[in-house]
């Protein structure tokens, strides 16, 4: 626009930068079927216009005055730049319109050189090795950017060449040294910004405290890992010992793999299985620790079919934040079930227990629980153990969107230190949409519906058990109201209510002769 001071290179350069990674990041990627062909991790134009308008539209860089159309426009420039492809893997037109046409995200980074000699380099090798740099982080300002015509400034983005302006070397000259404290500080608002969004919990509070995010284990469990994965301990008195690794090796590569040096003999797995188990079971906490408890019985509330998804976001970041040994010991155990139950050659471990059920009964008490003896425990955890080993390889996979947010966010603070040295920045925390934000009471209903019935379908199965006891039955139902009395009070509103479950109605036998007085006939004529 005429007269407006048009964003200069760099803060255009950043502007680019910083939409393309939290698209890619955040933009929901499912399959599609098309012409009698399934595609994998794509998503139609207009998916991406619902998505991305709203990201704009609460984005304090644009605001939301950003219309539909000029996403459109945007998206085009994806399209152009290669930010996006479509399914057949063409890209550097505008040809794009608000409808199903599907499109996927290239390999290739989409992220523009910045007009600095100082650049860093954006994937997670780098990061791994300049974690140290990373964490001597700024000092928070309060200055915000202002907002610009969104269209205007992406288009002359296009016609800019990074190059370095005398400028450009004074900014360096007046960057500060970032301390660990406000690196540490980003690590835990970043998380507790996506897990709060994830969860669509209006508090964390009464679930995860900023002091329980611990940023050296979240770096240290995404960096230190294997090819496959798993955590690496430097430390190797943190690990398992060689005799169980080489038992739980046995028993998930049954029976292919036995480095036991041991000959097998008949009931030799079943050996290897109750060594692996004892071990587990005899840990001083569960691997999820008591700490983390009720963050974890929150996801609870997600496992249902249509929040597959959702759950297993919010189980990665969850497991990022535990102890390296604690998620290395997790990993490997829910490897290790999962490869059991799925065996059809293994024998059976046990006499009348299926394998599966077998795997979730004897480990979800080492996996979750309350430092409080609870008797619902075994019942939630269950859940979560079935879950976790159905999903394990996506669940324990790094989410990497975390570590370009982090990366962003210190790198926005930087330059605005060095824009404005002699000025207190406060660089704004991006926000995540995954979902359409609803009101509170909108979350409460919700909640009634989903977490809710979870749990009075616990209290129907224990009132339907059959295999309880009297005695039993009522001890479950006592600790049940103690710990739901609303979902309890709504299914026996009244003590007369809750009296008929264990009323014993004697059942009145018919009897055996009838007692009727015979009715005699009149002998005379």
């Amino acid at each position: 626009m005429e007269g407006e001071a048009r964003p200069g290179p760099y803060r255009a350069t950043r502007l680019w930068n910083e939409i393309t990674r939290y698209f890619r990041a955040g933009m929901p990627l499912r399959k599609h079927r098309q012409r009698f062909k399934k595609h994998g991790s794509c998503f139609t134009a207009s998916e991406a216009v619902d998505w991305l308008h709203e990201v704009l539209r609460s984005n304090s860089n644009f605001g939301p005055e950003v219309s539909r159309q000029q996403t459109v426009q945007l998206l085009r420039k994806f399209l152009k730049n290669h930010v996006i492809e479509d399914i057949k893997g063409r890209w550097g037109s505008e040809d794009l319109e608000d409808n199903g046409v599907l499109y996927r995200f290239p390999s290739t980074s989409p992220v523009k050189p910045l007009p600095s000699s100082h650049r860093e380099k954006e994937n997670l090798e780098t990061f791994s090795r300049d974690k140290e740099r990373l964490f001597k982080l700024p000092h928070l300002s309060r200055r915000t950017v202002k907002k610009h015509e969104l269209l205007d400034s992406l288009e002359n983005l296009e016609k800019t060449e990074p190059d370095i302006t005398k400028e450009n070397k004074e900014d360096e000259l007046h960057r500060k040294e970032i301390s660990q404290e406000h690196v540490q500080e980003i690590w835990r608002n970043i998380i507790l910004i996506h897990l709060q969004t994830i969860l669509g919990l209006p508090s964390l509070e009464e679930v995860l405290q900023p002091t329980q995010i611990v940023p050296e284990y979240v770096i240290y469990n995404m960096t230190n890992t294997s090819k496959h994965g798993v955590v690496i301990l430097q430390n190797k008195s943190e690990d398992l010992p060689h005799w169980v690794l080489s038992a739980m090796k046995c028993l998930a590569y049954w029976p292919r793999n036995n480095d036991m040096n041991q000959p097998t003999y008949s009931g030799f797995e079943r050996d290897v299985f109750r060594t692996v188990a004892d071990y587990f079971l005899n840990l001083p906490e569960p691997l999820l620790t008591f700490e983390y408890y009720e963050l974890f019985l929150n996801i609870l509330d997600l496992l249902q079919p249509h929040l597959e998804r959702i759950a297993i976001e919010a189980l990665q970041i969850c497991c990022l934040l535990l102890p390296p040994p604690n998620r290395r010991k997790m990993q490997l155990l829910m490897r290790m079930i999962s490869r059991i139950s799925e065996n059809v050659d293994m024998p059976r471990l046990h006499d009348v227990m299926g394998t599966r059920s077998l795997m979730i009964q004897t480990f979800s008490r080492c996996v979750l629980c309350c430092a409080e003896e609870v008797d619902l425990d075994e019942l939630l955890s269950t859940r979560l153990v079935s879950f976790l080993m159905d999903h394990q390889q996506e669940i324990f996979k790094v989410p990497t969107y975390l570590q370009v947010a982090v990366q962003d966010h210190i790198e926005y603070v930087r330059m605005a230190q060095g824009k404005y040295p002699r000025e207190e920045i406060c660089a704004i925390l991006p926000t995540y949409s995954y979902c359409k934000q609803i009101t509170p009471q909108e979350f409460e209903e919700q909640k009634v519906s989903t977490s809710q019935a979870a749990v009075a379908e616990l209290l129907e199965n224990i009132i339907k058990d059959k295999n309880l006891s009297v005695k039993d039955k009522k001890k479950k139902l006592k600790q049940f109201q103690k710990e739901y009395p609303l979902i309890y009070q709504n299914r026996f509103p009244t003590t007369e209510n809750e009296a008929i479950l264990f009323e014993n109605k004697p059942t009145i036998k018919q009897p055996m002769l009838s007692l009727r007085k015979p009715k005699f006939r009149s002998l005379r004529y």
